[in-house]
């Protein structure tokens, strides 16, 4: 019995955690994803964590904006982990809305500045938003979650 104790102590702890991780996978927290968004023209990935951030207050300025696409491409971020002025990971979701079927198409003709196929640094997207083809939805979340470059050839 004795020598059991530590792994019965171990087991015992680990029940305990386990309604906290089906807790936390249940409101959103998935673990490290795929490429998810980019800054200046780099991808990204992030861990999905399950916060909302969008009750408590805090001012526009202690968050960095995310440009959701809907899934048409990788997001589009304003900062990352070494910037100036980075935030820390904490996001404002912007949603992006097209104006018909055929507006991200235009919109990436109109503003890819370095060729790449896709809308990947603020400036494209600014230069979108400031076109016919897409406008601004507002703010459609709020939350925080680590950012990691994803590794060259992946």
């Amino acid at each position: 019995m004795r020598r059991n104790l530590p792994t019965l102590a171990l087991l015992g702890a680990a029940m305990l955690l386990l309604p906290g991780v089906a807790v936390a996978a249940d409101r959103g927290a998935g673990g490290v994803t795929g490429p998810a968004f980019y800054v200046d023209g780099t991808l990204y990935r992030t861990v999905g964590t399950p916060t909302d951030l969008s009750q408590t207050g805090a001012p526009a300025h202690s968050f960095d904006t995310i440009y959701d696409f809907g899934g048409l491409q990788p997001n589009v971020a304003t900062a990352a982990p070494g910037d100036r002025g980075y935030n820390g990971g904490r996001w404002m979701v912007h949603g992006l809305v097209f104006s018909d079927d055929d507006a991200y198409a235009a919109a990436v003709t109109e503003v890819d500045a370095n060729g790449s196929g896709d809308i990947d640094t603020e400036a494209e997207v600014l230069a979108a938003l400031a076109g016919s083809h897409v406008s601004d939805g507002g703010v459609v979340r709020q939350f925080v979650c680590p950012v990691i470059k994803v590794p060259r050839g992946r």
